[in-house]
């Protein structure tokens, strides 16, 4: 589609939904959700992860979707589409189409096929959302999802909700909860029902309408987060790279929090009609539009959200506070309620969730970090507070702006929770009174309560009520320089705000064996150690001598993990962490290092190395032959030693190993150097013809056709047995060959030794080969245990040995024998024995040849000797009377 094409649509779109690939998130898909006026499947493709909008490629599928459910059909708009490894699913509004698979496209066109089944009918389709169909979540086996969205009928009770869900995933067996998670509530009050689920790592955080509560042990407890109230959470985006979790409510505000923490902040919002966000690959945030892109910050901004947000947004709320010293660098904000304020708005004049870990800042001067909220119903007024430790001292007011700080100050109770203020003992010459801007502002009196002053009677008296009442001065005097007034409040505009704290702590690596989401593999009686350290970049800010990473294990039973912290003198907390395998079981879990007193604003709260109890796929046997041959040598078959001996064996076309009845009857099915267009060799007994079958070249009639890669020529795996050619080659006989192994794995490569015991097979079935190695107690007792299991002969194979009496090509397979490890160790080599005697029976015949005849001439000569015959002199005399005759006849010839 031209700039143009996708133009015409954007007056049409009416909701944007968007996919990623999960192997590479800068692939990704933007889908058109249309209203009634336009028909069609309008996905546009991005290789950047939409960092640019002129470098999305649009695509009009319309015709392959109508192409499936015929023309007649109207109303065609995409409502949801997922990309996996394999296959591009949309959900559209005519059904559920599923694309060939993506790896192997049959052609340059991708192409759709429609999938019926129970869950997606037309009904279902309400507003661009999908409903599960309740009927359909019974036959529910492995549905995988990572953003589910559920609507029942409205008042439905919760018992009946949860009722209707059944299923084999873990993540969803916390569902009959959910009645105890609301807290008695009878019946849901909206008709959405949503929580985010991370399947990989067990953990996440779940919304539950207009509240979010927090998980992180894969929903076997719940923490409460956030309550929004009347503003319901209408869409959730993460990512899996930072952790981050960004949620929007119905209003356009954007929250955000970190995997595992327990706070969450608001980061702006949003004013476009249609818009979504998406993650990319490394962590950016992107606001997504129809017509346009917009980057969560440059690339140097560790994917700052400023660049759509702008500056942080205050969240404070509109009422006083009144501050209380409890220590030098301690104090507490009590936030205030009129006694007039109406029930449905006392919760915006209170701290709740999002303040915690928060700062705040006065205007005049001053900050102090919030440690714990607390809400009560005492003091009268004051129905929430925060602890706050000091990081800047907050700036007093001076009598320039208050005049009744000249004046000496007495308190006395009026009421039940109220005071009265009078200022006594004026310094004459100097105007003292309260002021109607007084009104809102905190006397403070060191070592008593504070005092927030809520109406001027006259300019000698106030009325203000107590942030302590137990701490009342009565019946005193505090003389002028001995209390002070700290202005909090929002008469005349508020006085303070509440943002964000700068990122106040840094993850900072060992080694490189630990990222933001590493993947470790630990074998069977392995274990693997990290170390991660935390560097506090605070100023002013108490370090708190207790553990500052917390580690939360996925699944305990899997494997056995040790944690050892400790502080330094820098006051880092270096964290180790020792993971090993637990029995024989297999599996995955996740552990998540989380930094619960850091910042939103970092871009790293989170570590979630993921652990898996199994086979590496890097984990591999090596044989270390014992002459090293370089690629270029075994190109050109030429690999000569000191003697001018070719250690390389160009094998025959169609060859095949001799087997134990002779040369010329190979008995192997498997074929070497195969060409299916040459003879056969060794092909002229009848069991030498039914043997014989080729793998890679089967079906084809030429070698070409084999398609063998260079790495197939020269790989020893009797798997591609038809496209190996050069195989390595030895004189005769091979006596003590060391057989050389070592396990590769992304640990590095370390030699096969005990406790690993290997089987030696020779895949031809030849014989002529012996073995030796040596036999400690332990693998003694561990053979006679495991041959009668294995029916095969188990080697130590350290030290193992090798010794050749046949000829020609011998192929060899060693297999780890399984107990030891996970992984399914397997080997092959290849040895040509060459320049070899006559085999067996030719030069026992020869020497029994040679015998016979030396025998009989010795028998010949006894019998010579017994009968006194002399056959020398019988010859002389022979010879002699024919040299007479020859004379005779020379002389009568004529000459010449």
């Amino acid at each position: 589609m031209t700039k143009n094409d996708v133009r015409k649509l954007y007056p049409h779109v009416v909701d944007l939904t968007v996919t990623k690939c999960p192997c590479a998130n800068d692939v990704a898909l933007l889908g058109f959700i249309l209203n009634a006026t336009l028909d069609g499947v309008y996905i546009g493709l991005s290789f950047s992860g939409f960092w640019n909008y002129d470098n999305t490629t649009w695509y009009n599928l319309t015709d392959m979707i109508y192409s499936q459910v015929g023309e007649e059909h109207t109303e065609l708009s995409v409502v949801d589409m997922v990309l996996t490894n394999h296959f591009l699913v949309i959900l559209t509004s005519l059904g559920l189409f599923i694309s060939g698979d993506l790896r192997y496209p049959s052609s340059s066109v991708l192409t759709f096929s429609r999938a019926d089944f129970c869950g997606f009918e037309r009904v279902d389709y309400v507003k661009g959302k999908l409903w599960y169909n309740e009927r359909c979540f019974a036959n529910r086996e492995h549905f995988e999802v990572d953003y589910v969205t559920i609507t029942f009928e409205r008042n439905r009770t919760l018992s009946e909700a949860s009722s209707c869900f059944y299923s084999k995933e873990p993540f969803l067996e916390w569902l009959p909860c959910l009645p105890h998670i609301s807290k008695g509530a009878k019946t849901i009050p909206s008709t959405v029902i949503t929580f985010l689920v991370d399947q990989e790592h067990s953990s996440g955080i779940y919304l539950f309408q207009n509240q979010v509560w927090l998980s992180i042990d894969g929903g076997n407890t719940f923490d409460f987060l956030a309550d929004f109230h009347d503003d319901i959470i209408k869409n959730t985006y993460h990512s899996f790279y930072t952790s981050d979790i960004a949620f929007v409510s119905q209003s356009g505000n954007v929250y955000l929090t970190k995997a595992g923490l327990e706070q969450y902040s608001k980061i702006g919002s949003i004013s476009d009609k249609i818009f979504t966000l998406y993650y990319d690959h490394m962590g950016f945030i992107h606001k997504l539009t129809p017509d346009r892109f917009e980057a969560g910050g440059s690339l140097a901004a560790f994917g700052n959200f400023r660049g759509i947000f702008g500056q942080a947004p205050d969240m404070g709320f509109e009422t006083a506070l009144a501050p209380q010293h409890i220590t030098l660098n301690e104090m507490i904000f009590y936030a205030y309620v009129p006694a007039n304020e109406p029930k449905d708005s006392i919760h915006t004049k209170q701290f709740n969730n999002i303040h915690f870990g928060k700062e705040i800042h006065s205007r005049k001067t001053g900050t102090a970090y919030i440690r714990e909220i607390l809400q009560h119903n005492r003091p009268e007024g004051f129905l929430s507070s925060v602890i706050a430790e000091v990081i800047d001292p907050f700036g007093i007011e001076e009598a320039s702006e208050s005049s009744c700080l000249s004046s000496s100050l007495s308190i006395n109770q009026t009421g039940h929770f109220s005071y009265k203020l009078t200022l006594q003992l004026q310094t004459p010459g100097i105007i003292s009174s309260f002021q109607d801007s007084d009104i809102e502002k905190t006397v403070v009196i060191p070592g008593y309560s504070s005092f927030l002053i809520t109406s001027i009677l006259d300019d000698k008296n106030a009325l203000a009520i107590a942030t302590m009442p137990e701490r009342v001065p009565t019946n005193r005097i505090f003389p002028k320089d001995s209390w002070f007034l700290y202005n909090f409040g929002q008469k005349n505009g508020r006085t303070w705000k509440i943002h964000s704290k700068p990122c106040n702590y840094w993850f900072q690596q060992h080694d490189d064996s630990l990222s933001l989401n590493v993947l470790k593999y630990i074998d069977l009686g392995k274990s693997h150690t990290f170390k991660v350290k935390l560097i506090p970049h605070t100023k002013g800010i108490q370090i708190l001598e207790a553990p500052l990473l917390t580690v939360i294990v996925g699944s305990p039973t899997l494997l056995e993990v040790k944690a050892e912290g400790a502080f330094d003198d820098t006051d880092s907390y270096t964290l180790e962490i020792s993971a090993a395998s637990k029995g024989l079981r297999q599996g995955s879990t996740s552990l998540a290092l989380i930094a619960r007193g850091a910042s939103t604003e970092c871009f790293v709260t989170t570590m979630v190395p993921i652990l898996k109890s199994s086979c590496s796929y890097l984990k591999s046997m090596h044989h270390v032959p014992s002459t090293s041959i370089t690629l270029e040598h075994w190109i050109s078959g030429i690999h000569k030693d000191k003697q001018g001996f070719n250690q390389i064996k160009t094998l025959p076309v169609n060859y095949r190993p001799p087997s134990n009845m002779g040369i010329a009857i190979p008995l192997t099915d498997n074929f070497y150097h195969a060409d299916p267009s040459k003879p056969i060799p060794r092909n002229l007994f009848p069991k030498s013809k039914k043997s014989g079958k080729f793998k890679q070249c089967a079906n084809v009639s030429t070698r070409e056709e084999c398609n063998c890669t260079q790495d197939q020529k020269l790989s020893h795996a009797v798997a591609f047995s038809d496209c190996r050619e050069k195989v390595p080659r030895f004189k005769f006989p091979v006596t003590q060959y060391p057989i050389s192994l070592e396990i590769h794995s992304e640990d590095g490569r370390i030699p096969l030794e005990s406790p690993y015991l290997v089987t030696v097979t020779e895949v031809n079935e030849r014989r002529n080969w012996k073995l030796k190695h040596t036999v400690p107690e332990t693998v003694s007792k561990l053979k006679f245990y495991l041959e009668p299991i294995l029916h095969a002969q188990v080697y130590n194979p350290s030290g193992l040995n090798l010794s050749i009496k046949g000829s020609e090509l011998f192929h060899f397979r060693v297999s780890v024998v399984p107990g030891v490890t996970f992984c399914n160790l397997v080997e092959e080599f290849q040895i040509y024995v060459d320049e070899a005697p006559l085999p067996f029976p030719g030069h026992t015949l020869i020497a029994v040849a040679a015998a016979v005849m030396l025998g009989g001439l010795i028998f010949i000569t006894f019998m010579f000797q017994l009968r006194n015959i002399h056959p020398w002199n019988v010859f002389r005399r022979l010879f002699r009377r024919n040299k007479v005759n020859f004379s005779n006849f020379n002389a009568n010839q004529p000459t010449h």
